[in-house]
């Protein structure tokens, strides 16, 4: 599974700007370079934290699907917010599979600003044996 061809077919990940630095076994690195539309409000205090938690969402179904080599749909995910994340601020997520299960697996994302400092961290709980996505959309 080419992984960065991936990132870059969705739209949403393309709206984003999300750039996947690294991808290898269970592991990958995730940039999510600042935009204004991030912010949560117009005195541009900081980045909303509904940014924050989709990237901690991609970047864990990334790190289960470099795992896998298959695709792995998101069942639950925790969110910590340890502080808030200034405008102007570009993030670094970098993500693990945990526990590669045959039906469920498990992942952790750390999320820090480009100098460094935790801002996020997350858990997620994901499908490793999902239909088709085709499947998974039909009413």
């Amino acid at each position: 599974m080419d992984l960065h061809r991936r990132m870059r077919e969705a739209p949403y990940h393309r709206w984003l700007g999300v750039e996947l630095l690294h991808a290898d076994a269970g592991e990958v690195e995730v940039r999510l370079p600042f935009r204004e539309e991030f912010l949560a409000s117009d005195d541009r205090m900081n980045v909303h934290g509904g940014i924050i938690s989709t990237l901690a969402d991609l970047t864990t179904c990334f790190a289960m699907m470099s795992s896998t080599g298959k695709d792995a749909p998101n069942m639950n995910l925790q969110v910590d917010y340890l502080r808030m994340v200034g405008p102007d601020t570009d993030l670094i997520a970098r993500g693990k599979a945990v526990k590669t299960g045959r039906t469920v697996g498990v992942a952790d994302v750390e999320i820090r600003t480009s100098e460094g400092r935790l801002v996020a961290v997350g858990r997620s709980t994901l499908v490793n044996s999902a239909p088709p996505r085709q499947t998974l959309t039909q009413s």
